[in-house]
């Protein structure tokens, strides 16, 4: 690589020695020796950083905290022995030692190169210039006016200009790491020579920032332990080699962090409500008082009646109050979960979630408005291959499922476009409609044609869509045809069979630029005369056990078909919560709050829905959680089959250590019935698991078959009769069997969608 030669070059030309304070080579003396700014140990420091330290610094060298030597060529300063005696005094050393010294400096700076990497031969960094950024020269050297802003590891940039502000760095490296900075090596130039007028600001930000490394305490270790710069390397040996690699512990440290974290109301803000409620209570304590020692005579009933009343009203209000006492909002750190599960050029670990959207009637519920949520979940940041879609058609419309085959073709141009420019929202409805500035923060040359070409392309869309609706307002005498000749089997909403499309899978669901979409699948249950199917209940537990044939995903999200992702990382906001490895097992769902388009941003009518949202929500949460409210809720699937969350150890206090004795004497006493009808055995372990059965099968002395059929029988009555459908309630992480084929895992889904699926179970009465 040509850059990385001329690097060498000049590094040679330099001693071959790095500065340790700000990267740059150290030069050499006009004898043509390496300069030696400390003549004790050997601190590699380059001569305008001495000249810093000298006039503006500490004055002494930073391994050895020795006082520096005033060399020749250095200006003398004020208050330093011998102003006014000649530096060349310095270097008159006898003729009978200066060999020596000679070979004695040269040894330090040997070992330094040995030991920070200065050496070409010896943990040298090699930098490409395409890869750092750099400007190749032919002649090797940096021309004046070019400093490199040293920022993680990357150098970058060129600063024009001699004025002093243009010479600001940032001394930013990574530490640990066998070369301080990524540099460039040249021969000292004289304009960049320590001066008060130029470089004064440059030089003492390289001195200061590499002083702030040295005093930032101890490094967190991976194993628990910590380490301090000065336990097992120098003082000043910011690099120094070891084992230790001080990024990659920085890294683990921060992948141990907790993924979100409680962020309280600042006092300030909810002190004042506090006071206003200590004070209503006070005053209605009062008032009840006042009510009840001075009972009416003359119409004792109606006072009593009215009393009983306040009293009510007076509980109900401090019931809907002191939820509000400790408010609080939650903060996600997506790039921790990023670095815990989704790390750049490493399979995605994040859990698979699919997402239901449950509609009845299309022509209440508009199919366009359909067709923008289902987009906005095709879209959403998340690996393709952990989402899928199901749109649950409780009124077997074929306008839906035309308008969703349609949208399933539009979603392959509009998804790799939202993506490509990070559009949001990501319901092109309400993107298009925005009265927003969209060239904002786009600097893609292409944008602008693209987004026009889009929009051609949606409005193409919404006419078909439309179209479909307008012939859909005209019902056959015979009913629906399909395009194959086939009666249309949803003709009777309310006898027909069990319909499941897969529109988008990951087997052929590509976009125009080839990648992989997330899966769409079209499902409407069987509905036969006689049969109870609870409306979008019924619905809603269709779509649990059919995605738990097909796709399996760990957690669901369920939305309303009039409820679009308005936050492309909506997803990962949950797993923050969900698979947080502290927080995750014990927590049920995620709900998020609702947001309405066309209302006031003021609230100038008081909407209900903020103080819902806003206000009672947060407070629920500050206590144990907020309530479900029917949409927008990513669920733990586990939870829904019945599974415990981990049961937290109690810590035994004085009274439990008195009374222990006592117990342990009364579970003594205790029948093996007792103890086997026990729940909440382990927190892995389902309420509905068998072991209390299998435990009796097992001291009957019936052999393992029999108790595994025993099992299975146990399973099937709670679940149904699907074995692949009761295989995947064990799945703790989801996920299908690999030996399944797709033909046999939509059999199933088909069976698991039938009218009569729940009868003689327990789905649905205990389950959810």
């Amino acid at each position: 690589m040509e850059g990385d030669a001329d690097g060498v070059k000049s590094g040679r030309r330099g001693g071959g020695q790095v500065c340790q304070i700000c990267g740059d080579g150290v030069g050499t003396t006009a004898e043509g020796d390496v300069f030696a700014a400390c003549d004790v140990c050997g601190f590699p420091v380059c001569r305008p950083c001495y000249e810093y330290e000298r006039k503006d610094g500490t004055q002494a060298c930073p391994q050895c905290k020795t006082k520096y030597k005033r060399h020749k060529g250095s200006p003398a300063i004020r208050g330093e022995e011998g102003d006014d005696t000649d530096a060349d005094s310095d270097f008159n050393y006898p003729a009978s030692g200066n060999e020596d010294q000679k070979q004695k400096i040269a040894d330090r700076m040997r070992s330094w190169r040995m030991n920070a990497g200065g050496s070409g031969d010896v943990g040298r960094p090699k930098y490409d210039s395409g890869e750092i950024g750099l400007t190749k020269y032919d002649s090797g050297e940096i021309p004046r006016g070019y400093i490199p802003s040293v920022t993680n590891s990357q150098i970058s940039g060129e600063i024009p200009g001699a004025s002093p502000d243009h010479h600001m760095m940032s001394p930013t490296g990574n530490i640990g790491k066998r070369a301080p900075f990524p540099y460039v090596n040249h021969s000292p130039n004289p304009s960049r020579e320590f001066s008060g007028s130029i470089g004064n600001v440059a030089w003492k930000e390289r001195v200061d920032g590499w002083k702030m490394k040295q005093d930032k305490g101890t490094i967190p270790m991976t194993n628990g332990t910590s380490i301090a710069p000065s336990e097992g390397r120098g003082v000043g040996d910011i690099d120094a080699s070891t084992d230790y690699n001080m990024e990659d512990a920085l890294l683990n440290d921060e992948t141990r962090q907790p993924l979100s974290r409680k962020v309280p109301l600042p006092s300030s803000r909810i002190n004042p409500y506090r006071m206003v409620i200590v004070l209503r209570l006070i005053v209605l304590s009062i008032f009840l008082h006042y009510r009840i020692t001075n009972p009416v005579r003359n119409a004792y009933p109606l006072w009593l009646l009215s009393v009983i009343c306040e009293i009510w009203f007076a509980l109900s209000w401090i019931l809907d109050q002191f939820p509000k006492w400790f408010p609080i909002n939650r903060e996600t750190y997506l790039d921790r979960l990023a670095l815990r599960y989704d790390r750049e050029g490493e399979p995605s670990q994040l859990a698979a979630v699919d997402i239901f959207v449950s509609t009845v009637d299309p022509m209440k519920e508009p199919p366009l408005v359909t067709a923008n949520t289902v987009l906005s979940i095709l879209a959403v940041d998340y690996p393709v291959d952990k989402v899928s879609c199901y749109v649950s058609d409780d009124g077997a419309a074929m306008l839906t499922f035309d308008a969703l085959a349609e949208t399933s073709e539009f979603a392959r141009k509009w998804v790799p476009f939202v993506k490509k420019y990070n559009i949001e929202p990501r319901a092109p409805e309400w993107y298009f409609s925005q009265k927003i500035d969209y060239l904002k923060d786009k600097v893609h040359p292409s944008f602008v044609k693209d987004r026009r070409a889009m929009k051609r392309e949606y409005e193409e869309f919404k006419v078909r869509v439309n179209g479909l609706v307008a012939k859909a307002q005209k019902v056959p005498e015979e009913g629906w045809i399909m395009q194959d000749g086939t009666p249309w089997p949803g003709n009777n909403t309310r006898d027909h069979p069990g319909m499941i499309q897969v529109f988008l899978g990951h087997s052929g669901g590509l976009d125009t630029e080839g990648n992989e979409l997330p899966r769409l699948v079209y499902v409407s249950r069987e509905k036969r005369p006689g049969f109870q199917h609870h409306k979008k209940a019924g619905a809603m537990n269709a779509l649990v056990r059919v995605s738990a044939v097909l796709t399996n995903g760990q957690y669901m999200l369920n939305l309303d078909c009039d409820h679009y992702i308005n936050n492309s990382k909506a997803l990962r906001e949950a797993m923050c919560f969900l698979m947080d490895p502290n927080l995750g097992r014990s927590v049920c769902y995620v709900q998020f709050p609702q947001r309405f388009d066309g209302i006031d941003r003021n609230d100038r009518y008081a909407n209900r829905n903020t103080v819902f949202f806003d206000i009672n929500l947060r407070g629920l949460d500050g206590i144990q959680g907020p309530v479900y409210v029917g949409t927008g809720c990513v669920f733990n699937r586990t939870a829904l089959y019945g599974y415990e969350p981990p049961i937290k150890q109690k810590k035994g206090g004085f009274l439990s250590s008195l009374c222990g004795g006592r117990k342990k004497a009364s579970k003594s006493k205790k029948g093996s019935d007792k103890k086997k009808s026990q729940k909440h055995v382990d927190s892995s372990v389902p309420v509905f698991n068998l072991e209390d059965i299998e435990e009796g099968v097992e001291g009957a002395g019936f052999d393992d078959e029999k108790s595994l059929l025993m099992s299975q029988m146990s399973l099937e009555k709670r679940f149904g009769q699907s074995a692949a459908f009761v295989a995947s309630t064990l799945m703790e992480y989801g996920g299908v069997p690999q030996s399944a084929t797709p033909e046999s895992l939509l059999k199933e889904a088909i069976h698991v969608i039938s009218c009569g699926y729940e009868d003689k179970t327990e789905w649905g009465t205990e389950v959810t």
